[in-house]
């Protein structure tokens, strides 16, 4: 209880924390009526985080509490905090998804299996709470979160922003806000005011002092609670009550430690030993300690002369400040920390905890020892199959430190590089490769370490000299390893195309493609990802038409003989390979499966592309509902990622809304952060959407400007295959034939070498808007005839509104009112707003009955998210469904479909089908 805390806790939690407190009590109120909190509290050590969680701990009647705490050491021991919070609760695992049961599980080491997704075991810890607090409200405490592991830290921030209608609070305490806590509401907790302090301080001491010592205490101690206490512990009586001064002024938090140091020195060697123990292992299990300090001889005796105010030896060992375990390691001399970690890992169960004991022998070793590297070595592999790369990479830094051999201890360090590299610490990584690369290396690890760095020149620039690195790793593992060798150029064309204008030198497409045909010369099998090599690389090098029956022979065979693995690793490069040969069926195919491989194995890495992909491949289908819903879903994971994929999806539903704000908004950023990121081929995506809204609206001067810096980059052709169209076109209304003839001609080459009804519609289309009499009536007709037979409803729309505008300036009334008719019905009906208005002005020109276009129906009572969720339970998927891919709680979302039925007026989800349709057909 309250009153059992010490009293300079009890003390500071009711002295000059008055405001934090009352924002904790709000937040205790909130978690029992049934609302979800989270809360950030930071600041120095001592200054009273833990002690604001105790007040928590005590406050919380009638809650659950869950409690972990980050210990230094453990920070490399992967999802070890997570696995802290969760114990309690791992027997209700089985009420999750199987998907997030797996991850939990694999993640807990509780079964092997390939990494889980960290996102999904963000999910899967979100649901297990959520099913602990549907007994009781949960409160969650989380100290010292800087030292808590990468991969459990990302996870539980990941939680607190997803938190909802769950009844769970919680609480992080940390030195700093932290880039993971940024979105968090948050208490900056700083050292309290002279008078409290004064306060505190005579609290603690319960006993008269001089004025003169107890002013220089509060001056030193600058209003921090633990430095307070332990200034004050550190005097003797006669300096207390007689005013001899205290020594020199000393920096906090350093002074805080020194204090420690001091009354820890002053202890028993025995027990100074035993503490060691104790802060060299932080698993907080008594048994371990007490079976290590028996093998030093150390007795339970030794715990006497410990002050209850620095450690407790109960059911846990625990440490009272983060600050006194440092001073109790830090105190030793290396051969005493040596010899404690020596001790921990005999008496640590290697098969129940191999991983911490391949860590304590790490730490025990004084010089190099083979044993030792592979004992970690083996520990990265475990801690890899649990997702945790960081702690993979921590485990091989240390076993390359305790290699002799040059070539074995490089290839330690090029593995965790790469597993930095995977874990996003690419710092890390870069520091790694400089100091591989110092040594002597093998041939194939020089090629290795330049495969990392331009990996790692990829993923954190998506362009620039991304390209370059890649050829160049790919080259020096052509005489090495021919199909790692192709891996990489394949893996150096798709930066290319990336990278796009924005590449550097020797590195743009072109170039790169030159280079894997000389590449490809020597011979090659005949994988997908070979013939996708062998199809990009001659399409752009020797001529569009020469790559495309080999682009197709790629794409007939994807799939096959593929691992889910493989088929995920090139299918961004499957999908855009179909829009590049103009095959729309394929394209659907590919978007369907590459969504499911990505929500099925967890992989949100892949996910915002997928969603992208598919997002595209429905809104020129006309499927603007589905698509908006996906678009939708695509913010939601990329708030949760930190994902910095340009909005594609989001500037094209835009643009066929006719929402010009949202298209300039969208755009103008994608342009300045695509530049930032060397991502080119956002830019092009940018333009074109301009161009597209510039057509819609009939602002031709805006989209012919657009159309023209869209494809002003033209040495990778089939990425301008929605450029062209849209310049063409708005090059016909403004009478600019000669940019009109140069694009025509770009696109007749490509629909002559493709031959599919979506590449020769989209062409007689284009053709039509030059042609006159006979030859445009009948480029009109083929058009509508071709485009009918694909999936692309928005193309065949808009090829029957310029067939209706051509009519109508033929004078030829009756069958322009039928083609305008049928574009208009089409347009509005899939809420392509700015086209549907267009076609409405020309078919009231014509002397048609159209109105002026509706702009469609939204809900005023539903919020965004709560329309989002009625649409994903009209099409039939699951609370637990729809909550994987929101990233909320099942609970969560049971209570917005519960708001959802009250304003809706209905009382099931078969209802939803007859009233959403009006209110959210557009998203």
């Amino acid at each position: 209880m309250f009153s059992d805390l010490p009293a300079w806790r009890r003390a500071a939690e009711l002295t000059g924390r008055r405001v934090e407190c009352a924002r904790l009590d709000d937040l205790i109120r909130d978690v029992r009526a049934g609302r979800s909190r989270a809360l950030a509290v930071h600041g120095e050590p001592g200054v009273g985080k833990t002690a604001l969680l105790d007040y928590v701990a005590v406050r919380s009647l009638g809650c659950r509490v869950f409690r972990a705490v980050g210990v230094e050491s453990e920070m490399e021991l992967v999802y070890s905090g997570l696995h802290q919070l969760c114990t309690p609760v791992l027997d209700r695992l089985d009420r999750l998804p199987a998907p997030q049961q797996d991850a939990l599980r694999t993640a807990f080491g509780l079964r092997s299996g390939p990494p889980p997704d960290r996102f999904l075991v963000g999910l899967a810890v979100l649901g297990l709470l959520s099913e602990a607090a549907g007994r009781q409200p949960l409160v969650c405490l989380v100290d010292d979160l800087q030292w808590v592991d990468h991969a459990s830290a990302q996870v539980l921030a990941f939680v607190a922003r997803r938190l909802g209608a769950e009844s769970i609070g919680l609480i992080f305490a940390a030195r700093t806000g932290g880039k993971d806590l940024e979105s968090i509401p948050d208490i900056a907790l700083s050292g309290l005011r002279e008078t409290d302090a004064l306060a505190l301080l005579t609290t603690f001491l319960g006993a008269p002092i001089d004025a003169r010592v107890r002013d220089q205490i509060v001056f030193e101690a600058r209003g921090n609670p633990l430095a307070l206490m332990q200034l004050a512990r550190g005097l003797p009586p006669r300096e207390l009550a007689g005013g001899y001064g205290l020594p020199a002024v000393v920096p906090l938090p350093s002074g805080v430690e020194e204090s420690f140091l001091r009354q820890l020195g002053a202890l028993p060697q025995p027990t100074r030993t035993l503490l060691l123990i104790a802060a060299a292992d932080p698993s907080g299990d008594p048994a371990l300690v007490w079976r290590a300090a028996a093998r030093l001889n150390i007795t339970a005796d030794a715990a006497a002369h410990v002050d209850s105010d620095v450690v407790e030896f109960g059911a846990r060992v625990r440490f009272r400040h983060p600050l006194a375990r440092s001073a109790a390691y830090r105190g030793a001399s290396d051969r005493q920390r040596r010899e404690a970690h020596r001790v921990l890992a005999e008496t640590t169960n290697q098969e129940l905890d191999a991983d911490r004991r391949a860590w304590h022998r790490a730490q025990a070793a004084p010089g190099p020892d083979g044993a030792v590297a592979g004992e970690l070595e083996r520990s990265a592999g475990r801690a890899r199959a649990r997702g945790g790369l960081a702690a993979a990479a921590a485990f091989l830094r240390h076993a390359a430190m305790l290699t002799v051999e040059p070539d074995k201890r490089a290839e330690r360090a090029l593995a965790a590089a790469q597993a930095e590299i995977q874990a996003g610490s690419f710092d890390e990584a870069r520091d790694l490769l400089t100091i591989t690369e110092a040594g002597p290396l093998t041939v194939s690890q020089q090629a290795s370490a330049g495969v990392l760095r331009a990996q790692l020149a990829f993923v954190t620039h998506r362009g620039g000299d991304a390209p370059v690195l890649l050829l160049e790793a790919a080259r020096q593992l052509e005489p090495i390893d021919g199909v790692l060798s192709r891996a990489a150029y394949l893996d150096a064309l798709s930066a290319a195309i990336f990278a796009g204008r924005l590449a550097s030198s020797g590195g743009d497409v072109l170039e790169t493609a030159k280079a894997a045909r000389a590449a490809l010369s020597a011979g090659h099998s005949s994988s997908v990802a070979d013939l996708l090599l062998e199809g990009t690389a001659a399409a752009l090098d020797a001529g569009y038409g020469t790559g495309v029956p080999t682009l197709r022979e790629a794409l007939a065979a994807f799939g096959t003989d593929l691992t889910d693995e493989e088929e995920l690793r090139w299918m961004w490069l499957a999908c855009i390979t179909a829009i590049r040969v103009w095959d729309d069926s394929r394209w659907n195919q590919l978007t369907v499966r590459y969504l499911q491989l990505a929500r099925r194995a967890g992989a949100l890495s892949e996910l915002p592309l997928a969603l992208t992909q598919r997002a595209h491949s429905l809104l020129f289908a006309g499927e603007m509902a589905a698509a908006a819903s996906l678009i939708d879903e695509l913010r939601v994971v990329q708030e949760a990622t930190g994902s910095g994929l340009a909005p594609y999806g989001a500037m094209a539903l835009a643009a066929l809304r006719g929402d010009a704000t949202a298209v300039e908004t969208l755009t103008t950023r994608t342009v300045e952060e695509a530049a930032e990121r060397g991502e080119g081929i956002g830019i092009v995506f940018a333009e074109q959407a301009r161009a597209m809204l510039g057509n819609g609206l009939g602002q031709y001067d805006m989209a012919l400007s657009a159309g023209q810096r869209a494809a002003a980059y033209a040495k990778d052709l089939p990425a301008l295959a929605w450029t062209l169209p849209e310049l063409i076109e708005a090059a016909a209304r403004t009478g600019a034939g000669e940019l009109a003839a140069k694009a025509l001609d770009q696109l007749d080459e490509m629909a002559c070498a493709v031959g599919t009804d979506w590449a020769l519609g989209v062409q007689a289309r284009s053709q039509a808007l030059f042609a006159e009499g006979a030859a445009a009536d009948r480029l009109y007709r083929e058009s509508i005839g071709r485009l009918s037979a694909t999936r692309l409803r928005v193309d065949q729309a808009r090829a029957h509104l310029l067939y209706g505008e051509w009519l109508r300036r033929e004078r030829r009334r009756n069958e322009a009112r039928e083609q305008l008719g049928t574009a208009h019905t089409m347009l509005q009906d899939m809420g392509i707003s700015a086209f549907a208005e267009r076609a409405g002005r020309e078919l009231r020109a014509a002397g048609g009955g159209a109105g002026k276009s509706a702009t469609p129906a939204r809900s005023t009572s539903l919020t965004a998210q709560e329309g989002q969720i009625a649409r994903m339970a009209r099409d039939g998927l699951s609370n637990p469904e729809i909550g994987s891919r929101l990233f909320i709680s099942a609970r969560t979302v049971q209570y917005h479909l519960r708001k959802v039925f009250t304003k809706l007026g209905i009382s099931s989800r078969s209802q939803l089908d007859s009233v959403l349709p009006e209110q959210f057909l557009h998203g």
